[in-house]
């Protein structure tokens, strides 16, 4: 029973260029958005190492959209993040 109650939200194939904003703003990276679902997403971008654990993630470069995210998993240059605000 416990594992159908960590059934993963449906996720939808998106591969939509989109931003990261960090330091409160000041720096913006340009990201590709795999796939999306209401709980996260999962990302790509040259610079995925570097990622600070907590991002906003917006699909227009305005640092005063998106949703506020937190770094869940890192594979290469992949990012899964998790919404969070």
């Amino acid at each position: 029973m416990a594992a159908s109650n960590r059934k993963r939200e449906a996720r939808k194939s998106l591969k939509q260029p989109a931003w990261l904003t960090l330091d409160g703003g000041f720096a913006v990276r340009h990201c590709l958005v795999q796939n999306i679902s209401s709980a996260g997403a999962r990302i790509t971008l040259d610079e995925a190492a570097t990622l600070p654990a907590t991002v906003r993630l917006a699909f227009s470069r305005d640092a005063r959209t998106g949703h506020l995210c937190r770094v869940v998993w890192r594979r290469g240059s992949s990012v899964g993040v998790k919404f969070i605000g």
